[in-house]
């Protein structure tokens, strides 16, 4: 009886498996035939193919040349667009330096008061270029210098920070940080007196035409595509608050419409102001060789500029090249980064004449495929200790689960350079918590189970 039911669990859990890898595998497999030869109106197939790859439920596509703006999917719709924010505040703090408000060569120090940055304990001099190029010395690194919280002002949070020492000393070293452009609108704030928001509104968005493009959340919700993550194959609705102290590095929200006519602006495309031209000049200039970054933009191969954005709910990239005079970009309700930027990227290489390749797997997709197979067989080893009761099983199960357990708990944080909370409850699919806790509560019960099946051995050979 007992070597009937191990093989029917046993079974069981290799079609559970099967078919958890074998759904996630039809689901992300691409025919490398599929795209061949595309024409223009396949465009929007590829784009489906896509969103049932990743699950997305919304994406919006706008490419632009000189001559149209072609766009699939909600026009209206206005969805977070992540770093892609970074654009607008590097253009934003390069105007107060036009208007001779503030220079490149300002300590960030003198321009906050009270604030200070410190590399090997002494005081480190941050200036307003090394923000802009992403060369301060902080890292991204959530845990070392974190965003901030609820109700935190820019002022609050820059204080926050103040003190901690750099990862590298100022200038010397490239490293991305969302640090960089939460401090520059800390700047602009400080420097201009009023808020960041009225400042972007006044100064950028409204004398360039972008009437869709909102600082931060919307106060009217309506036309909002909702944000979502995924979790066991399938996409959830999932809503994070916006705080004021992150919205310069991240959380400006747009839509596919605005973000074309941003694109013919940054092309050249676009009837706009002549100060503001200068200051695109500009920092196009000081994009001279692949992989520099600057003012919220990054030079690619081909001479190609773009940038993407990720929050934990939203994914969205831009690209475009004078040379080709051709433009993309790609907003979606949710966070796959990877291959968001993918979808981008090969929507633009054929909409230059290029052969696009399959769309790239993304880190959290993988995870989800992975945890939605630790969740299925967590469940099953969890039915094999509560009904088979074996000793040598039960220990087995426990010792895995628990060598499992510890490996995801000390490996993630370390990956990621976030706390495991943040991790699993913000940022990973939903599946990665699950598939924690049924391995979190397989090792208490195989315990329990391995202490009571000695209770009963005690018994039999007492009685």
């Amino acid at each position: 009886m007992k070597k009937t039911k191990i093989t029917a669990l046993i079974l069981m859990l290799v079609t559970l498996l099967a078919y958890s890898f074998g759904v996630c595998a039809a689901d992300n497999a691409a025919d490398p035939d599929d795209h061949a030869g595309m024409t223009g109106n396949e465009i929007p197939e590829y784009i489906k193919t896509f969103r049932d790859e990743t699950k997305c439920g919304a994406v919006s596509v706008a490419v632009v040349t000189s001559e149209e703006v072609m766009i699939d999917g909600d026009s209206d719709g206005l969805y977070q667009i992540g770093s892609m924010t970074k654009a607008f505040t590097g253009l934003a703090a390069l105007k107060l330096i036009s208007e001779g408000r503030i220079s490149y060569d300002d300590n960030i120090s003198d321009l906050l008061p009270g604030f200070e940055a410190y590399y090997d304990d002494a005081p480190a001099q941050i200036t307003v270029e090394h923000l802009l190029s992403q060369t301060s010395g902080y890292s991204n690194a959530e845990s070392v210098y974190p965003s901030a919280g609820k109700d935190m002002t820019l002022s609050d949070w820059v204080m926050s920070i103040s003190g901690r020492e750099l990862a590298s000393k100022p200038g010397e070293e490239y490293a991305y940080s969302n640090v960089n452009y939460d401090l520059l609108g800390a700047v602009i704030e400080e420097v201009t007196g009023g808020s960041f928001a009225d400042y972007m509104y006044d100064e950028i968005l409204h004398p360039l035409g972008l009437n869709d493009t909102y600082v931060g959340k919307p106060q009217t919700e309506e036309r909002i595509v909702p944000g979502s993550r995924p979790g066991y194959r399938l996409a959830f609705e999932y809503e994070i608050p916006v705080y004021e102290g992150r919205i310069p590095a991240g959380y400006f929200y747009s839509n596919v419409r605005d973000m074309a006519r941003w694109l013919q602006i940054w092309m050249g495309c676009a009837n706009i102001p002549e100060e503001y031209r200068e200051l695109i000049t500009q920092t196009k200039n000081s994009l001279n060789e692949e992989g520099d970054y600057y003012s919220g933009w990054e030079l690619f191969p081909d001479e190609v500029y773009g940038h993407s954005g990720g929050t934990p709910n939203y994914s969205s990239r831009i690209v475009f090249s004078e040379k080709e005079m051709t433009g993309v970009c790609v907003l979606t309700d949710m966070n796959v980064a990877a291959s968001t930027d993918s979808l981008c990227n090969s929507v633009f290489t054929f909409a230059t004449g290029g052969n696009p390749g399959k769309i790239a797997a993304d880190v959290w997709t993988v995870f989800d495929i992975v945890f939605t197979a630790l969740s299925v067989f967590g469940i099953l080893m969890l039915s094999v200790i509560i009904f088979i009761k074996r000793k040598g099983i039960v220990i087995a199960i426990g010792t895995v689960s628990l060598v499992l357990l510890l490996s995801v708990c000390i490996t993630m944080p370390l990956i990621f350079g976030a706390g495991l909370r943040e991790i699993a409850f913000t940022w990973a699919p939903l599946s990665f918590a699950g598939g924690l806790i049924i391995l979190a509560v397989n090792v208490p019960v195989s315990l329990f189970s391995f202490i009571r099946s000695g209770k009963n051995e005690n018994r039999k050979k007492t009685g």
